[in-house]
């Protein structure tokens, strides 16, 4: 009977991905790692493990390089990746940037070092230097998040993303906005949300007023006094969790959503029907994202065609935070 990397996780009384790391060189727990060392040996499963990979000349590992392990795009994209590259036979190594370039480009040549199949970057930016690697790698390498020419990439349209939402604010009558957003360096996120939001009010008599932030809670709350400062009526956040962060503030400080100051988000969180009021967003399909990445880099590694223009799903969903002041 073969053995399997799930028969000597349930043997041992760990998870499978433990496992999986044990025998690709990772981090593991002294005791964790005498413990699978003594199963191997005892079922045999080493040689019979890389006597398959050598055989095949593939490890069947994809590596996955995410900016931050508290991000919910992230965690949603990888959620269903996983589970997609699971299902095909694949088992996942998974770094974290930190949303430092560097330490992006090192994890990748070490994945490769590590004899991975493939690697697929969550990027916040396509430089020149992640460019040069992937040239350089001998491997299928796939951006998301981000799109370049010159590397495979899957993104969802951002440009339509703002439109949406920019379309829906119009249409309740807004005409001094504040959009609440990152800095350019994302160029999707910071330069094509904003872009598209923008453009549905061009040639408008709307006041749009720009303040950056990041993406994090805590500094949306930072920087939503300096919102309130311009008299908005709408506040535009570039995710849900930014939206968070000023709704925070606003409680604070005494302002009454939608009343005083309407808020509209992007990313469709869960979180955005557990505040009062719920948040009006754009719904992207980020599971989607992380199947069709998946099955990308699946597809590259197999030498199978690929499927060009992958559009990946968006909708308004409308909810209580806005006001429609052309009652």
């Amino acid at each position: 009977m073969k053995v399997t990397i799930q028969d000597i996780a349930n043997m041992v009384g760990v998870s499978k991905s433990t496992v999986s790391r044990y025998l690709n060189g990772g981090y593991v727990s002294e005791d964790n790692m005498k413990k699978i060392s003594e199963a191997v040996d005892k079922t045999g499963f080493r040689s019979n493990y890389f006597a398959t990979r050598l055989k095949s000349n593939k490890s069947r590992l994809i590596g996955v390089i995410i900016p931050r392990l508290d991000s919910f795009t992230a965690m949603k994209i990888l959620k269903s990746m996983n589970k997609r590259l699971e299902e095909k036979g694949y088992q996942v190594i998974i770094l974290t940037s930190e949303l430092d370039k560097d330490r992006e480009l090192n994890h990748m040549a070490k994945l490769h070092q590590q004899g991975v199949d493939g690697i697929i970057v969550m990027a916040v930016d396509i430089t020149k230097e992640n460019i040069a690697l992937v040239n350089k790698l001998s491997i299928p390498i796939l951006f998301t998040g981000q799109k370049n020419s010159l590397v495979k990439c899957i993104k969802i349209n951002d440009i339509k993303a703002g439109r949406i939402l920019g379309e829906h604010i119009k249409s309740k009558g807004h005409k001094n906005i504040v959009f609440l957003g990152v800095a350019e360096d994302d160029k999707a996120v910071g330069i094509e949300r904003k872009e598209g939001f923008c453009q549905v009010f061009k040639d408008s008599d709307c006041t749009i007023n720009f303040v950056e932030t990041d993406f994090s809670f805590n500094k949306a709350y930072e920087v939503a006094k300096k919102a309130i400062s311009y008299k908005p009526t709408v506040v535009v956040g570039a995710t849900d969790n930014i939206v968070l962060g000023f709704i925070r503030y606003a409680f604070e400080k005494g302002y009454k959503i939608p009343e005083d100051i309407s808020v509209a988000g992007f990313g469709g969180y869960d979180v955005g029907l557990a505040v009062h009021p719920t948040i009006t967003t754009v719904w992207i399909d980020y599971e989607a994202l992380g199947e069709k990445a998946a099955e990308s880099i699946v597809a590259s590694i197999e030498l199978k065609e690929l499927e060009e223009d992958v559009e990946i799903p968006l909708e308004l969903i409308e909810r209580e935070s806005i006001r429609n002041l052309n009652k």
